[in-house]
């Protein structure tokens, strides 16, 4: 037997009573749905590990830096240095002596207080003979480490260094806590607003709202974060469109940017970045050991079609490994242009007028494989034959050309700010050792003078720009996509970064 029911014969309290019956919640008419405090953040690459004071890979940093870990001081999204865990500082008349105020009150995830001797560890770690610390020469200039009280660290120097308070906002000078620093790489620990949560590797880095953080000027709005670790490009696309992802601060397919155009939902923000894209050679191995053959080299790119094939046009031709965005720029794209017949002129000068062949390990991001199926058939136009190893990255990169500078050329995207002084650095991949290079740099580092320092970042640069250790090619913009209410996400990156602080979903 049917029953019809009329809901005009119900009392309101008879149909809140049915429904709880049915297990049916109700909620209260107009009620406001509670704001989004989670955020999914796609990166295409993910990191080896979680500690980015022992690893070079940036994407250690664009998981940790301002999230996890924070520093003495740090860099802001406008690329100056910035108080953090120093509240203030003072340096002698000489530039020998750093006396830095440390924030007291300040707790390390695990409940550890932050003070002087904690301090001390971390750049006495970094700064060690045992230290595999990605920038260990920048804490060479340190002599003695003294900590008169608590809240008071006195570094003395050997010379004066410049940029001491810039190098200590990156991720590689972050304060470690002692205790855990053994197992920071999987089980990271610091002093900023999220915490560790889980990582699943292969597949995501959780993190979770760190309650008690120092910094109580500024409003932490997510409650949870997640980086997505996603690869394909296509996938990259259709976990945004779906929205599986919140956001891909640095979107791996320029070629499917302009899909997004005129999307409801998606954001397309393109900023800039410090990522130059190089072509590196092994100075030391012949016939690169040979400068005519490396200008030869350069000669015979076409940067423009490099950027187009690449990026799909999205990138800044450079002449230097220095970026338009930096102090002191120079344009100096017009030192070696393209010129496939000077090119030949010169190899046939070093002695290889028939050209020559070698192997170039590209990473298998798409940058890489593209920009060397490019170069491949620019430099069949002089003659010299480029075979294309792919070579996975991080991992075996890491181990055959950047540690042990096993390769004749390769080309990876250079992500931090103002490094050209990788290539003063022995050992260092390239191989390239330049004194008047090293005596421009040791000069930048003893002056106080911004407007000298500036002219001298020209000299490096310049020097560089005739000597080709690098075929330079150009920087890459930084192409996000992300949900239009989703605010706070930096877009210029002038330090790579995915820093969630200031994140909030709009509502």
């Amino acid at each position: 037997m049917q029953t019809i029911f009329s809901w005009s014969q119900v009392s309101r309290r008879g149909v809140m009573a049915l429904a709880l019956g049915a297990g049916v919640a109700f909620a209260a008419p107009y009620a406001q749905a509670a704001p989004k405090t989670a955020a999914t953040i796609g990166m295409t690459v993910e990191p080896g590990g979680l500690d980015p004071t022992i690893g070079a890979q940036v994407m250690i940093g664009q998981v940790t830096w301002q999230n996890i870990f924070e520093g003495l001081t740090t860099i802001d999204k406008a690329g100056k240095v910035q108080p953090q865990l120093a509240e203030s500082w003072d340096v002698s008349p000489d530039g020998k002596t750093y006396t830095f105020k440390l924030r007291q009150g300040v707790k390390f995830h695990n409940g550890v207080a932050f003070d002087s001797s904690v301090a001390k560890f971390t750049l006495d770690r970094a700064r060690g003979a045992d230290s595999v610390n990605p920038q260990k020469r920048y804490f060479t200039s340190i002599d003695t480490i003294e900590t008169p009280d608590a809240s008071t660290l006195v570094l003395k120097l050997k010379q004066p260094t410049g940029s001491l308070l810039y190098w200590f906002g990156w991720p590689a000078a972050v304060m470690v806590e002692p205790s855990t620093a053994a197992d920071n790489k999987t089980n990271p620990v610091g002093t900023g607003p999220f915490v560790f949560g889980s990582w699943a590797k292969g597949t995501k880095v959780d993190l979770k709202k760190n309650a008690d953080y120092w910094n109580k000027q500024v409003s932490v709005k997510l409650e949870t974060a997640s980086f997505r670790f996603i690869n394909d490009p296509q996938a990259q696309s259709a976990a945004l469109t779906a929205g599986d992802v919140d956001a891909f601060p640095e979107f791996g397919a320029p070629e499917l940017v302009s899909s997004f155009e005129g999307n409801a939902k998606l954001a397309t923000v393109i900023g800039n970045t410090e990522l130059k894209v190089v072509a590196g050679m092994n100075n030391s191995r012949k016939p690169f050991s040979d400068k005519k053959v490396r200008q030869a080299l350069m000669m015979a790119v076409d940067r423009a079609m490099v950027v187009e094939g690449a990026w799909s046009g999205l990138g800044t031709p450079i002449g230097s490994h220095y970026t338009p965005n930096d102090r002191g720029y120079k344009d100096l794209t017009g030192v070696y242009p393209y010129d496939t017949e000077k090119a030949k002129a010169l190899l046939a000068e070093a002695g290889y007028p028939n050209g020559f062949t070698f192997t170039i390990k590209a990473p298998q991001m798409a940058y890489a494989q593209r920009t060397s199926q490019i170069l491949q058939a620019l430099f069949a136009e002089i003659g010299v034959t480029m075979n294309i190893e792919t070579t996975e990255f991080p991992a075996k990169w890491v181990a055959d050309v950047l540690k042990a500078a096993d390769y004749d050329m390769t080309i990876v995207a250079h992500a931090e700010p103002m490094d050209i002084d990788i290539y003063a650095r022995d050992p260092y991949y390239f191989n390239y050792k330049n004194p008047e290079f090293n005596s421009v740099l040791a000069k930048v580092e003893a002056s106080t003078d911004a407007t000298e320092q500036d002219k001298l970042y020209g000299e490096a640069q310049t020097i560089l720009a005739n000597d080709v250790p690098a075929l330079f090619l150009f920087v890459m913009p930084k192409l996000g996509i992300w949900d239009k209410k989703l605010k706070g996400l930096w877009e210029n990156e002038p330090i790579p970064s995915n820093v969630l602080t200031e994140v909030f979903w709009e509502e």
